[in-house]
C-alpha cells in the first residue's frame, strides 16, 4: 500500500507540472515574442527564449500617443482600481447587514438578488435602462452598474453568518452601535473573506470587456482591454494601426508590439495574486462544511 501510494504521488506531481507547464507557456512565448527583435520572430526563430533581446516594443507603445495604449491603462487601473474598492464596501455592507436576525426584510432582499442571479434581463433592456440614467459614454458604467456581484455577495454573508455571536454582544455591551460593530468588529475579522471577493473583483473588472465596448464610444475612455481588442481584431480601412517600425536597428513588427500589449495587460492581474493568496483558500472555502 505504501508503495502505490509512492507511485501515485510520483504520478499526480509528474501531472501537476504538465498542467503547469501547459498553461506557463503561453505566457512565456508571448513575452519572448515581445522581447525579440521582430525579424527573427517573422523566421520563426523564438520559442520560449527572445531573440535579439530589447524592450524598445514596450517604450513604443507607451509612448505612441496614436495608440492610445497608455491612455487605456491608465484608464483600466482608474476603473479597476475604485470599481474594486466600491464593490467590496458595498457587498460588505450588504452581506452584514442581510445576517441581521433582527432585520426582517432580510430573507426577501436575498430572494430578489437571487432572481436577479438566476434571471438576466437581457443586453437590450440593460442598455435601455443605463441609457436612460446617463450612463453611455460616462465613465461611471464600469463603477456602479456592476457593484455587487450576488454570488461574491453570497461568500461574503456565509463568512459573516459564521462569526461569534458573542463578538457583536461584547461590543453591544461596551456601547457600540451597529454602524461601529460593523466597521470595527466584523470587517477586521473578515480579512480572508474580504481579500477573497477582492481579488474576484478586481479580475472581474480588470477584464472586463464587453461593458466599455457597448458603453464607452469615446477613445479617450476606452480601456485597454478594448485597444488590445481594436488592434488584434478590427482593422479600419487604412488597416491596423500597428506597422512595422525600426528602432536602433531592431524591427519592432505587428506580432512583438501586440505580444507587447498582451503582456501589460496580464502582468497587473498576476502582481495582485500573491497578496491575497494566503487568504484565498480559507475565505473561498469557508462555510462550505457546516459543523
Amino acid at each position: 500500500m505504501k508503495r502505490k501510494g509512492t507511485l501515485f504521488d510520483i504520478f499526480n506531481t509528474l501531472l501537476m507540472l504538465l498542467v503547469l507547464a501547459l498553461c506557463i507557456y503561453p505566457f512565456l512565448y508571448e513575452l519572448a515574442v515581445a522581447l525579440s527583435d521582430g525579424k527573427a520572430v517573422a523566421a520563426g526563430k523564438v520559442t520560449v527564449l527572445p531573440a535579439g533581446l530589447n524592450f524598445h516594443s514596450f517604450a513604443y507603445i507607451l509612448t505612441a500617443e496614436r495608440l492610445g495604449v497608455l491612455t487605456g491603462l491608465i484608464n483600466s487601473i482608474l476603473y479597476t482600481m475604485s470599481g474594486t474598492l466600491l464593490a467590496v464596501i458595498v457587498t460588505f455592507m450588504t452581506a452584514y447587514v442581510l445576517t441581521r436576525k433582527k432585520f426582517r426584510a432580510r430573507k426577501v432582499i436575498m430572494t430578489a438578488f437571487m432572481v436577479t442571479y438566476v434571471f438576466e434581463a437581457g443586453l437590450i433592456p440593460t442598455y435601455i435602462i443605463l441609457n436612460g440614467l446617463g450612463f453611455v459614454n460616462n465613465p461611471l458604467v464600469m463603477v456602479i452598474p456592476a457593484a455587487i456581484s450576488t454570488y461574491l455577495l453570497l461568500i461574503m454573508r456565509t463568512f459573516l453568518s459564521q462569526v461569534p455571536q458573542a463578538l457583536e454582544e461584547a461590543a453591544m455591551i461596551d456601547g457600540a452601535n451597529d454602524f461601529q460593530t460593523m466597521w470595527k468588529i466584523y470587517f477586521p475579522a473578515s480579512k480572508p473573506a474580504i481579500a477573497t471577493i477582492s481579488l474576484f473583483y478586481l479580475v472581474q473588472k480588470w477584464n472586463d470587456f464587453m461593458t466599455p465596448l457597448i458603453y464607452l464610444k469615446k477613445e479617450a475612455l476606452r480601456p485597454l482591454q478594448l485597444v488590445l481588442y481594436n488592434f488584434t481584431v478590427t482593422t479600419n480601412s487604412m488597416g491596423s494601426p500597428l506597422e512595422n517600425v525600426y528602432v536602433d536597428g531592431v524591427m519592432l513588427s505587428y506580432r512583438t508590439l501586440t505580444a507587447a500589449i498582451v503582456i501589460i495587460t496580464i502582468v497587473p492581474v498576476l502582481c495582485a495574486y500573491p497578496f491575497a493568496q494566503r487568504y484565498f483558500t480559507t475565505g473561498l472555502m469557508i462555510g462550505s462544511v457546516k459543523e
